[in-house]
């Protein structure tokens, strides 16, 4: 390999101009929904996906006239520097945006993707050093002594082209996803209906009431500072049936909490087959999330804080469909009418126990949980080739914008 000198660095503020914004008053309605878009925190999902093409707000020309709002060439790189530290993007066209974003209209020795490459590999960095009690923030001082990394422009291009395909990669696999999701709801809403019966099944569904076929494991409430990582018995808490996004957990397979056996001694231990809610949500849609339990350790999973763990009679409900019963509208249709509360809405076993549904018999049940099951094993395959090709972008952005890992010019481009 050829030696070369390492990288010079210089102050981002000597090879862009940087700027910000600001917001309009919302006491003038001319001031609004105008021909401006307008990047605000209402936009933050549309950041870290590279280019911004729309915002959720617009503002006018008289807007922009009178309010510290400035227009932003198309290509400026924006970064969020609080309620969302660190994300960023490049803007598609002129744009404003709010005080709370820095914008960088990048000058001749710099390219934009580059610049915004870099502040992607400083995102860890930005949360660190940002502060403040309420909202955290990062001060302008900061930014006025921030450096960057100068290669010459082939060589911040080739860069930039590396990372893009990566990013192209990370964008089909996420539509994939999103596609794969949208299928197998459409899947669920046939076949947890008997809108559409799968071959073989023509046995009438019958109606029945949970009460008549359930009993409820004993849970142990501990906050997760009782919890101790050197105890061998798994501790299921409500905030992690909350995070999932399958609705089964294999306890034996997953590193899961851990509680000593003197705090979980009035516990009951969970079984297969067992399905575990969540008792508390902040808003509807976490309202009857739970988890099928699908495999237990040696040592044995508790129910924890804030669960309720029932356990369904076998020939009424059957193991692998009883985590889908929480895609059911009339499931959560009767849950969501119970559910009580002003900021927390509850669910209580008294609440599940009363819920009716009309089912199919429990080998139908099973026949319908395996197609389901195998468009959650395809969804799962794709979410960890996602996650994994994001941690080797990481990497990349690592080696690439340090110069630790140079890339070499081809004939064409040398």
């Amino acid at each position: 390999m050829i030696a070369r000198a390492a990288w010079p660095s210089s102050l981002l503020d000597d090879v862009a101009r940087r700027g910000s914004g600001h917001t309009p008053t919302k006491s003038r309605p001319d001031y609004w929904d105008g021909e401006i878009h307008w990047v605000s925190l209402r936009d933050t999902f549309r950041l870290d996906n590279g280019l911004i093409s729309e915002t959720t707000s617009t503002i006018s020309e008289k807007g922009l006239a009178n309010s510290s709002a400035v227009l932003h060439p198309a290509g400026t790189v924006i970064l969020l520097r609080d309620a969302g530290i660190g994300k960023s993007g490049i803007i598609a066209s002129e744009m404003a945006v709010s005080q709370h974003f820095i914008a960088w209209d990048c000058g001749p020795r710099l390219r934009n993707w580059f610049l915004y490459y870099v502040l992607q590999a400083r995102k860890g960095e930005f949360e660190r050093i940002s502060n403040g009690s309420t909202i955290r923030t990062i001060g302008l001082d900061y930014f006025r002594q921030m450096a960057v990394p100068l290669p010459d422009l082939d060589e911040q291009d080739r860069i930039v082209d590396v990372l893009r395909s990566v990013d192209e990669l990370i964008n089909a696999l996420d539509r994939q996803i999103a596609k794969k999701c949208a299928i197998k709801q459409g899947i669920m809403q046939e076949l947890l209906t008997g809108r559409t019966r799968l071959p073989g099944f023509a046995e009438p569904w019958r109606a029945i009431r949970f009460g008549d076929h359930v009993s409820y494991v004993k849970n142990v409430a501990l906050p997760r500072a009782q919890l101790d990582s050197a105890s061998p018995l798994r501790y299921l808490h409500y905030g992690d049936i909350h995070t999932r996004s399958a609705s089964v957990l294999d306890a034996s397979a997953e590193d899961m909490p851990r509680v000593s056996n003197a705090l979980a001694r009035n516990a009951g231990v969970l079984q297969v087959g067992d399905l575990v809610f969540a008792d508390a949500s902040e808003d509807p849609d976490g309202v009857g999330r739970s988890v099928e339990i699908i495999g237990v350790p040696i040592d044995g999973v508790i129910p924890g804080l804030h669960t309720i763990a029932a356990r369904f009679d076998k020939h009424v409900l059957a193991d692998g469909f009883k985590g889908y019963l929480q895609f059911i509208t009339a499931f959560r249709t009767q849950l969501l009418a119970l559910a009580s509360g002003t900021k927390v809405l509850a669910t209580t076993r008294a609440y599940i126990s009363s819920i009716e549904l009309t089912l199919p018999n429990v080998v139908e049940q099973a026949a319908i949980a395996e197609v389901l099951h195998d468009a959650d094993t395809e969804i799962a395959a794709l979410e960890r080739r996602l996650e994994s090709t994001r941690a080797i972008k990481q990497g990349m952005m690592q080696e690439l914008l340090t110069g630790r890992t140079r890339l070499m010019p081809t004939e064409t481009s040398a």
